[in-house]
Parts: C-alpha cells; structure tokens; sequence
C-alpha cells in the first residue's frame, strides 16, 4: 500500500486544485449538507474531489463541469 506523503485529505488551498465550476457547485451542495471528503491527485492522472452525503454512508465525485458523479467508479479505503 503506498502511504499519503503528509498531505492533508482536504487542502486548505481549494482554488489550487478546483476550477470554478467545482467551487462553485461545493458551496451549492455545501448547502445540503454534502462535504468535500478528500482529494485525490495521483501522479500522472486527473485530480479526483470526493465529496460525502451528511449521512457519510454515500460518496459522489465532483466532476470538472461541476457536476456531481453519484456512481463513481472509484475504490475507498472504508
């Protein structure tokens, strides 16, 4: 298993990793509860924003066009 290098799930610097369209549907489903959960950034590959319903128990992906992707094909750690 490769082991994060120290980096924080959620950086302090969002505009840094998200375009404006990601931002901006954030603080939309922000709104309902919904919450930026991690972002991934492997090397090589797109950046990946996982968000996570109030519940906890239901991921989505914020996808570029801001778009919330609420069948992800995507493998988690829980």
């Amino acid at each position: 298993m490769i082991e994060r290098k120290g980096d924080k799930p959620t950086p302090d610097n969002l505009e840094d990793y998200l375009n404006t369209d990601q931002l901006v549907a954030l603080h939309k489903i922000e709104g309902f509860g919904w919450s930026l959960k991690y972002i991934r950034h492997p090397a090589f590959q797109e950046t990946v924003v996982v968000v996570t319903n109030p519940e906890g128990n239901s991921i989505g992906i914020l996808e570029d066009d801001g778009r919330v992707n609420l069948q992800p094909d995507i493998k988690t750690r829980e």
